[in-house]
């Protein structure tokens, strides 16, 4: 029977076994009655510590005997333990210290603890909260600003220029609201770890003042955990820019707003024509044609190019070319000369059909009733596409799959006119053995997507690299594998997202414009705009070519 208890459960003396003792040793743990203290402190073999029962310092309950108090703490189990836990030899071997010693370093950590929360972490926790309120009213400064110059520049351009102010004045409210919400954000998650600290420090002051073991024993540290502070982000409203008026090109004239993205490139956000076309001339809206192919069933659709306004070309992959009109009626088809299907299909400057055959290592021209073929020897074609001069580009890699290169080839001889494949480190400027389209752009780049690279790269008309795009900082829900591309009369680059069923649309320097991401699109691939710059695009496992119209803006 535990000596501090008796039948019952009555305290008892533990030397003279006398009803309700009133005095206890916090060292001995041991009830006294009075006539026994003197016995009790005479015994000089160790300190003793007697106080009045009521205020004697609580040991915890042992978890595995819970009538049984702990006297002593296993340093190795990390737990206090009684007198039977010792009896039975689990511990024999452990570190086993008093207790109150234990408890005393305890409070000691509880200090520590205190003091960091108090002078060092609060104080840091204060100082970002503090500059949530400074980025807020500082963005509200500098929107009212911008909103103040956007609307004085506009004044100057009265009726003819009120879309493009408006326009403006709309995308500074949405970057504000934005950030805003953002910083609100983040300051709510400051503010609520702020509150949580607050009650740690009162918990911690009260767990200092207390005798109570098991309170103290059961706290468990946090700061480790508020130590690492959360990152801060700075927001900067962009700078409004003005232009000199020339309303010949007015939405390009009007300005635009300029910031820094995280790379430290410059990035407008400018009014666009057909913002412009819609608002100031007409309210009509844009419209989305589908021209159903006979492609989706069982075959997949590939490519589309334009023949004309009227008329454009596809290849899906069976061994067949189809020329449809915007009606969907079938015009003309072609068979592939070698029975094999056809990679990618291009419309040469003087309207022929080019087409290229990887499995048959060619290059084809279709100047019927016969087809030129162009020979490329160890090479394996993955996209063409016509210039400005009238020369072919084509994407190749090696047999070998090592390596990748874009060639110019003169239609009229044949032969090839130029290589790039390397930059001025001599490093490959393409990655081998992948999906690639090729096109270029009004300025003569030369712009190729590569699919699982996940990269559209874009060198300049002698072949000296420009930039890569590997997607905006912002990514989808899936990676960004890019198919089929083209150029428009702006010298904009579209490419194809065929992961998140969207086109990403960029200028010629690369900076991300926007998406067409919500036109019912499923798994487009094929890309190519007419002379009006209406985008066709061919879905992948529908079959269906969709013609977007005045696809800039308002996004779809």
């Amino acid at each position: 029977m535990d000596p501090s208890l008796g039948e019952q459960h009555v305290l008892r003396c533990h030397l003279c076994k006398a009803f309700v003792p009133i005095m206890h040793c916090d060292v001995c743990q041991i009830h006294l009655c009075k006539a026994c203290v003197g016995d009790h402190l005479s015994d000089e073999s160790k300190d003793h510590k007697v106080v009045p029962i009521n205020k004697r310092e609580s040991a915890p309950t042992c978890s595995k005997h819970l009538s049984k108090q702990c006297i002593i703490y296993c340093e190795q189990c990390d737990i206090p333990i009684c007198v039977h836990c010792i009896s039975s030899g689990e511990h024999e071997q452990h570190k086993k210290v008093d207790i109150l010693k234990s408890f005393e370093k305890k409070k000691e950590v509880l200090q520590r603890d205190l003091e960091e929360l108090e002078k060092s972490i609060f104080p840091k926790y204060q100082d970002i909260s503090s500059y949530f309120r400074v980025q807020k009213a500082d963005l509200n400064e500098q929107s009212q600003k911008l909103r103040t110059e956007v609307k004085e520049h506009g004044g100057y351009w009265h009726r003819v220029i009120h879309a493009i102010t408006k326009q403006l004045t709309s995308d500074i409210d949405e970057m504000e609201s934005k950030y805003f919400a953002i910083l609100h954000k983040e300051e709510n998650n400051i503010n609520r770890i702020i509150s949580e600290i607050t009650h740690i420090i009162a918990d911690l002051k009260t767990l200092l003042e207390s005798n109570d073991v098991s309170l103290v024993f059961s706290y468990g540290s946090r700061n480790a955990e508020f130590n690492t502070l959360p990152s801060v982000q700075k927001f900067a409203l962009p700078s409004f820019k003005p232009q000199k008026i020339d309303k010949v090109q007015i939405y390009h004239q009007f300005g635009s707003l300029i910031m820094s993205n995280e790379y430290g490139s410059t990035i407008n956000v400018q009014a666009s024509p057909s913002s412009c076309q819609d608002m100031l001339v007409s309210k009509t809206k844009r419209v989305i044609t589908n021209i159903e192919t006979e492609f989706g069933e069982i075959n997949r659709l590939y490519s589309v190019c334009c023949k004309s306004d009227q008329e454009v070309w596809t290849s899906s992959d069976d061994h067949f070319m189809r020329l449809f009109s915007l009606q969907g009626e079938l015009v003309k088809s072609i068979e592939f000369k070698s029975g094999n299907k056809p990679n990618d299909i291009a419309i040469t400057k003087k309207g022929y059909l080019a087409y290229i055959d990887d499995s048959n290592h060619t290059l084809n021209i279709v100047k019927e009733p016969r087809i030129k073929e162009i020979r490329l020897r160890r090479w394996r074609p993955h996209g063409v596409c016509t210039t400005s001069s009238g020369d072919l580009l084509v994407i190749m890699d090696s047999d070998n799959n090592r390596e990748s290169k874009v060639v110019r080839y003169y239609i009229s001889k044949g032969k090839e006119k130029q290589s790039v494949q390397f930059d001025t480190n001599g490093q490959p400027l393409y990655s081998s053995g992948d999906i690639k389209h090729i096109n270029e752009n009004k300025n003569e780049d030369i712009c190729v997507s590569i699919c699982w690279a996940g990269a559209v790269v874009v060198v300049s008309r002698e072949g000296k690299y420009r930039f890569t795009y590997n997607g905006p900082s912002t990514t989808a829900t899936r990676s960004f594998n890019p198919y089929g591309i083209t150029t428009d009369s702006q010298g904009r680059i579209l490419t194809t997202d065929c992961n998140n069923h969207s086109i990403h649309i960029l200028d010629q320097d690369g900076q991300f414009l926007r998406y067409i991401d919500n036109c019912g699109l499923c798994l487009p691939y094929g890309l190519c705009v007419d002379t009006k710059d209406n985008l066709f695009v061919a879905e992948w496992k529908s079959g269906v070519v969709k013609k977007i119209q005045n696809y800039m803006f308002p996004p779809c």
